[in-house]
């Protein structure tokens, strides 16, 4: 994903979308390769904003995106993309940085600077832009859709530019000087001595922006005779039947600020000035002074749905009378994030739909497990031969949903199962174990949750399945991790968890630990690893300088590997419910296929992110 720098004004008249393009220029001109990504909003809530910035983003792939954006949302916005902060201000204005992280604020751009200005401001000052009146010049026909003038005469209306407005009231005499390139004239329609004067100085090469007639009086014919070569040559005729006072109010009104899209030349004027009053030396460093980049929690929903999108897998959800099942599986559905199957009896989840006000999608499988069962007995006896079990003892166990469905897996007749929503973690995960068993490489299943912090998503494991595992059974619940963190676009950087940090104390606990991070540098040297580690070292960049020195990981960690079932189940809910964040899982890793298991509470969104979990893990199988 692109670098973002979020272009934020500190108030209005600043000019920050004409200082966004400008900024691009600059880095262009760097050899850097930038874009500016503007967004029309049609939605006005947070999370709603933030999606849109999200999916834009995901389908740029320059260097740097330049965004500018006046929303309320700014400082949400600037940690939901990982973005840095960059203000646009003039030398009136004040800037309030405080509703931002510290680390995000490169600086502030000061635009609009007159050389009588004096300021100062706490930021660095990436830029002084000098105010250029030139680069106010509109073009003439920029007025017409903002005000009600008719046209006597085209002539050049297209690429003559306004530079000034002059009201003409005067005898001729005392406003011969003001008629020059660039002037609108505005002046009464019968005021002909001022419509000959301006006809005489356009043929004698002074190229005015045009003529505005007001009052209603129009140019009689023995006059216009007399004007014919001047329209001739170009000189545009405006007209309205507004006097010429209230129509001074109204060009007042214009924003001359603004540039239309289709004027490519003022806007390469514009460009070129700003970028030339940008500082290049930081353009030229941005690149080495990054922030360390997280995958935040927007991004990562974002990401999921996306990757469950393009692989589009087949997911078994065996509990399929429970209402938010049903739910969940619809919307995974209607988004394209699967396609879904249901155990169930199709009248009875076409009314529980119906309650809901929900229609069942076609991609939406109803099976009845009741009239398939028996056709897998003998594939359940042959799974199951090493334990000598009976077609009779198999037909009693596909009597389970559950393990019918691990049956279905097993067979390849879909390619993940979800459940768990009405059934404990054990009685999924056993026939999980018994019927898809564990990869070849994998000598134990074990589980994580991404926790969807404030900045970033990071990955805690084992909090769910091992209750006390030996230090090779550690090791390979780190490597596990590690690959998930890696398959849903975080960069694996493992902390193993103890009460000590490396060789601050000793015990039993801690040497589980230590060997455990040799068996991972032995068997996986690919991974990015260390401890042990306290939490708080493994988390908290400024106590990782205090504690661990020197260590890639502490600090920066983004999988947090804890000792026992006991220390990461207790802390994934410490953490869950103290800091109020979303947590995706369990998911389970190092089955053949994959089985997810839910929480008996699960919210209907957390049963369609497992959906899209399971088949981003499925399509990784094939």
């Amino acid at each position: 994903m692109p670098t973002v720098i979020l272009i934020v004004p500190t108030g209005v008249g600043t000019g920050f979308s004409s200082v966004a393009t400008g900024l691009v220029h600059a880095f262009l001109s760097q050899g850097i390769m930038a874009k500016e990504l503007s967004l029309s909003i049609s939605d006005e809530r947070e999370d709603h904003v933030i999606d849109q910035f999200i999916q834009a983003i995901h389908k740029e792939k320059e260097d740097v995106l330049v965004i500018p954006s006046s929303s309320i949302f700014n400082p949400q916005i600037a940690l939901a993309l990982d973005a840095h902060v960059i203000f646009v201000t003039t030398p009136q204005q004040k800037i309030h940085a405080h509703e931002y992280d510290k680390h995000r604020v490169l600086g502030c751009i000061v635009n609009k600077v007159k050389q009588k200005d004096q300021f100062k401001f706490e930021l660095p000052i990436l830029g002084q832009i000098p105010w250029k009146e030139d680069l106010l010049a509109f073009r003439l026909k920029d007025l017409l859709p903002h005000t009600k003038l008719d046209v006597l005469n085209d002539g050049d209306i297209q690429t003559r530019r306004v530079s000034s407005i002059l009201i003409a009231d005067k005898l001729v005499g005392h406003m011969l000087d003001a008629i020059k390139p660039g002037s609108l004239i505005v002046f009464s329609g019968d005021r002909v001595d001022i419509l000959l004067a301006i006809c005489l100085a356009e043929l004698r090469g002074i190229k005015v922006a045009g003529i505005l007639l007001t009052s209603g009086f129009k140019i009689p014919k023995e006059v216009y005779g007399l004007c014919e070569k001047a329209f001739s040559s170009g000189l545009p005729a405006l007209f309205t039947d507004e006097d010429s006072f209230t129509t001074s109010l109204k060009l007042d009104k214009f924003n001359r600020f603004i540039i239309p899209v289709d004027d490519l030349e003022r806007k390469a004027l514009s460009q070129k000035h700003i970028a030339e009053h940008i500082h290049t030396t930081w353009i030229k460093d941005f690149p080495n002074k990054q922030i360390e980049r997280h995958l935040t929690p927007a991004a990562f929903r974002f990401s999921l749905m996306e990757k469950a999108k393009k692989h589009m897998r087949h997911i078994l959800l065996p509990e399929g009378s429970d209402v938010r099942i049903i739910e969940a599986s619809i919307i995974a559905c209607m988004k394209g994030i699967a396609n879904v199957s249901l155990f169930g009896k199709k009248e009875e989840i076409h009314r529980l739909s119906q309650s809901m006000g929900l229609d069942i999608p076609k991609n939406l499988t109803i099976i009845d497990p009741d009239k398939i069962r028996d056709q897998y007995i003998e594939d359940l006896v042959y799974i199951r031969r090493h334990r000598n079990i009976t077609p009779k003892m198999a037909s009693e166990f596909l009597e389970n949903n559950i393990i019918l469905a691990m049956v279905l897996l097993h067979k390849g007749v879909v390619d993940g199962v979800v459940a768990g929503a009405n059934t404990p973690t054990a009685d999924v995960i056993r026939p999980a174990l018994q019927i898809i068993k564990t990869k070849p490489d994998c000598p134990l299943v074990s589980s994580i949750f991404f926790m969807c912090l404030e900045t970033q998503v990071l990955v805690y494991g084992d909090c769910a399945v091992n209750t006390n595992p030996s230090f090779d059974q550690l090791g390979e619940i780190a490597i596990q991790s590690a690959d998930s963190a890696k398959l849903f676009g975080i960069e694996p950087k493992v902390a193993m968890i103890s009460y000590s940090t490396l060789q601050s104390g000793s015990g039993e606990d801690v040497e589980k630990v230590r060997k455990a991070i040799d068996y991972i540098k032995q068997k996986r040297p690919d991974i990015l690893v260390d401890g042990p580690l306290q939490y708080d070292a493994a988390y908290n960049e400024s106590i990782a300088v205090k504690k661990a020195k020197g260590s890639k990981v502490a600090g920066h960690a983004t999988v947090f590997i804890f000792p026992d079932l006991n220390t990461g189940n207790t802390t994934y809910k410490a953490v869950q419910q103290s800091a109020q964040i979303y947590a995706f899982g369990p998911m389970l890793q190092g089955l053949n296929k994959p089985v997810n298991d839910l929480s008996r509470g699960a919210l209907v969104e957390d049963i369609v992110y497992t959906i899209a979990l399971t088949s981003i893990q499925s399509s990784k199988n094939q």
